[in-house]
């Protein structure tokens, strides 16, 4: 379940994130077709319509994508992360998280599937940013630039950690309530979504 996310982040290691953000579409078409063939699922024209609306809106965003200045180090990531606004979105995500756990997933989380991706996809929208830093230092690390003494580097890796741990935990619990080719498309978007909102 975690393959089109992770792929992102593996890619956002290497590519600005305007452009891997709609490729990740790709995994939700992918697991479509194999899923037709090799488990005998009826692909029904919604899911064929659906699958091809995916292509094409990648497509077009990726034709349109404007250019992203992409940070060349953990510092650089710091001072944009630390900026006002960046600020502002990650007390508000936070905020946000926090009262799905608490007021709102015991309520009304094994009936409303936006709980449990809502949450996954806050977190992972924070993930992205501290991959991207984790990233750059093993770049710069392996030539010979070692980042590993340096505490943001390590801030950012917890970070990571934190974020991951919180979106594997919600996301089994939305695996295991609804129906898999229901959270499937819907986290995408919501993720997708979400890091779009990173991007400048």
């Amino acid at each position: 379940m975690l393959v089109g996310p992770a792929i992102t982040l593996q890619w956002l290691f290497y590519a600005p994130t305007v452009l891997v953000t709609p490729l990740g579409a790709l995994s939700i078409i992918i697991s479509a077709v194999l899923a037709h063939f090799l488990l005998k699922e009826r692909l029904q024209k919604m899911g064929v319509v659906g699958c091809v609306s995916c292509i094409v809106g990648s497509v077009i965003i990726v034709i349109h994508a404007p250019q992203e200045h992409t940070p060349s180090s953990v510092q650089e990531i710091w001072i944009l992360a630390t900026q006002p606004a960046f600020l502002i979105y990650v007390v508000a995500s936070l905020s946000i998280v926090l009262a799905f756990i608490l007021h709102f997933e015991p309520r009304c989380g094994q009936t409303n599937i936006l709980i449990y991706l809502g949450i996954c996809s806050l977190m992972g929208s924070l993930t992205v940013v501290s991959i991207k830093a984790i990233g750059i230092a093993i770049k710069l690390t392996l030539e010979g630039v070692s980042q590993i003494a340096y505490p943001r580097t390590w801030f950012f890796f917890t970070v990571v950690v934190i974020c991951v741990i919180t979106q594997l935990n919600y996301l089994n619990k939305a695996l295991d309530t609804f129906d898999a080719a229901i959270v499937s498309p819907v986290y995408y978007v919501m993720f997708t979504t979400r890091l779009s909102l990173l991007v400048p």
